[in-house]
């Protein structure tokens, strides 16, 4: 049985269709994830089910005696007429129990005074049987776990709500919701402005959720463990697939081949039929036959033009859709049957393409009893730390606990309180901020991206159409970009660095799924066939999973290391161990005793090495400005004499790096 349902539901905004025809239901035990690209309408639909928005066609319907609660993805005008504290707010989910509670009170109060009989005593069993089976022993308790799981700990819980933040609204909501356990209950990007350790206890206490659930959300490890189907939303429809996220893309992929199959094979099909009405045409035996082929023709094409190649496939007929079928002549069916097309079943996505202009030193990043944080706020240490190429390292811990200060720190941009921070040679940082601060919001989309490298328009519009901004979108001001289209032109940017050790602060923030699928693609292809090297800081558990081959941890004032992959790391901390074992650090010398004749000098020679390197780089540095700057007014000579100054800077500094390596491993 289910608790909603929508029939031929449709939104529209004058002349322009959100979504039409969405009919769907939600069973007593449904667990749905609902995805989608940003701006397909998930949000609206959910508003529509949710009853605050009326749809433009169709219905909603709503099972009698069953309720639904809804999440909104901002909650700021969430209390806006409430003048409780949190906690006022959360013992207001009770007030039955409450009152429950204090009659009971009242009628112990009388028993005790000499108020006893018989008919009261059997009122109080039947009165404290249904405060047990209520939950009434145990909701002060369920309100408390509920606000520390949801990160709203004992500080906030006497807080007015409209002293709230944003973020802290839309938590306190999410808990009254936990608490009152609807029927129903829909989620619009629960995750946002939760840390990961609230985020674990929300997926904790959904996985046990006794009712229905529909989430929306662009945490795909989220959706692993929360959701057994997914409802993947189009521009033409829902689509379920039945399990969890990964499993989605699984059938995903296999409904792609079959559906590019099944085109090939209809448009196969059709191509034969209309090369025998064109063969058969003018004869007169078979004229007949031919006329009637192409009337049956005409139909299919019709069925095909309003509602896909799919729908012949699956025995629909044009009289069924009530079609209005205009017969086409010889020359418009082939013309038509030769423009089918599979076109591109999958969802539009950015194609980023990030490549290392040259290898680092292996020994991309390391660090000694270094604290991190400003001179009157120190945030973290480290004992010891190293980074090698190729790797990814995954910088995960609460909000606040210094993790963007560490990046700026690696950068140079912030100065360490104490201890030792080296980067390794021949590096070239990307550093993708969360804020996109270096953004200028006064240029267009165009001008930003060639203000970072010259190029020719047509290249630089060729290289945004990759990351989805066509047409006059690139002469959008930056100022008026959505987080999303900011969050892409950044990645754009980056592309053109030719960086090999990538600092990314949450680089998927606004990225709707398709787009979080693509760049994680390009990460990884750019880990395994570039040897770059990868530090990010994310929220996004499941890029993590896939990227990761260290997790620093962040937490309480001290930096601890994992050796291993984010699930490894899960596992570990659930299995009741201690903090994650700190990593002993690769050794920046020969692993010998460092009082021996021999050590000193290998730590001597591999000192000289890395200052030659410096001024090496220094050297080839220079020759590349000079070569830029020579431009069209020296001669063929001069110019042709630079490139082999460089060429020759160029082999000595592979060479002392090879060497440097050689020494240092």
């Amino acid at each position: 049985m289910s608790i909603l349902s929508s029939e031929n539901l449709s939104i529209s905004f004058g002349d322009f269709d959100l979504f039409r025809g969405i009919n769907i239901f939600v069973a007593n035990d449904s667990k749905i994830g609902l995805i989608g690209p940003n701006g397909i309408g998930k949000t609206t639909l959910l508003l529509a089910l949710a009853g605050s928005l009326q749809p433009t066609l169709g219905k909603v319907h709503l099972a009698r005696g069953r309720r639904l609660a809804y999440l909104h993805q901002e909650a700021i005008q969430a209390f806006a007429d409430r003048e409780n504290t949190v906690y006022e707010e959360m013992l207001y989910v009770f007030a039955g129990l409450q009152h429950l509670q204090e009659r009971l009170h009242e009628m112990e109060l009388s028993m005790s005074a000499g108020g006893y009989s018989e008919e009261l005593l059997q009122e109080y069993g039947s009165l404290q049987q249904e405060f047990e089976l209520s939950g009434g022993y145990d909701f002060e308790l369920r309100i408390q776990q509920t606000l520390d799981g949801l990160g709203l700990g004992r500080s906030a819980w006497h807080l007015p709500l409209n002293h709230l933040s944003g973020g802290q609204k839309t938590r306190a909501l999410l808990a009254r919701l936990l608490l009152e356990k609807p029927d129903l209950l829909m989620l619009d990007e629960p995750t946002n402005h939760l840390d990961l350790e609230a985020v674990d206890w929300l997926e904790r206490t959904l996985a046990d959720w006794g009712g229905a659930l529909l989430i929306i959300s662009h945490d795909r490890y989220f959706l692993d463990n929360t959701v057994n189907t997914i409802w993947e939303m189009s521009c033409t429809g829902i689509e379920v697939y039945h399990g969890n996220y990964s499993a989605y893309l699984l059938q995903r992929q296999e409904r792609w081949e079959y559906y590019e199959r099944v085109v090939a094979e209809e448009k196969a099909g059709l191509l034969k039929e209309v090369d025998f009405v064109q063969r058969n045409w003018v004869r007169a035996s078979t004229h007949a036959r031919a006329l009637g082929l192409l009337r049956r023709l005409s139909r299919d094409l019709a069925v095909i033009d309003t509602y896909g190649v799919m729908a012949l496939r699956n025995g629909k007929k044009w009289a069924e859709m009530e079609l209005s079928v205009r017969p086409l002549d010889v020359v418009e069916a082939i013309r038509k049957v030769n423009a089918i097309s599979s076109g591109n079943p999958h969802p539009a996505r950015i194609r980023p393409r990030l490549g290392a202009a040259h290898n680092s030193g292996n020994i991309v990043l390391r660090a000694s009893d270094l604290t991190v944080g400003y001179p009157d706020t120190p945030l973290f240490s480290i004992h010891t730390l190293e980074l090698r190429r190729g790797e990814c390292v995954a910088l995960i811990g609460p909000n606040g606990a210094g993790k963007t200060s560490f990046l700026k720190t690696i950068q140079g941009q912030l100065e360490p309180l104490g201890g030792a921070i080296q980067l390794g040679a021949s590096l070239k940082i990307g550093y993708f901020a969360q804020a996109h601060d270096s953004l200028e919001d006064n240029l267009s989309v165009l001008d930003e991206l060639l203000r970072h490298k010259g190029m020719r328009q047509g290249e630089a519009r060729n290289l945004l159409a990759q990351y989805l901004f066509q047409g006059e979108d690139v002469f959008k001001p930056v100022g008026a970009l959505s987080g999303g289209e900011r969050a892409r032109l950044a990645l754009a940017i980056l592309a053109l660095d030719g960086a090999n050790f990538l600092v990314l602060d949450e680089p998927t923030n606004h990225l709707d799924i398709p787009s979080r699928e693509a760049l994680q693609d390009v990460l990884e292809d750019y880990r395994h066939s570039n040897s770059g090297t990868i530090l990010l800081v994310s929220h996004d558990r499941y890029l993590i999973d896939r990227l990761a081959t260290q997790i620093w941890d962040v937490n309480q004032a001290r930096l601890t290391i994992f050796r291993g992959g984010y699930r490894q790391y899960v596992l570990q901390r659930a299995n009741g161990k201690t903090a994650p074992t700190q990593q002993t650090l690769l050794p920046r010398k020969p692993l010998v005793r460092q009082d021996s004749t021999e050590a000193r000098r290998k730590v001597e020679t591999l000192d000289r090495l890395e200052e030659r390197i410096r001024k090496q780089e220094f050297s080839l540095q220079g020759l590349t400005g000079e070569l830029q700057n020579a431009g069209r007014h020296k001669s063929f000579e001069h110019l042709h004499e630079i490139s082999q100054r460089i060429a020759q800077a160029q082999a000595a500094l592979d060479g002392l790096m090879e060497e440097w390596e050689r020494l240092a491993t």
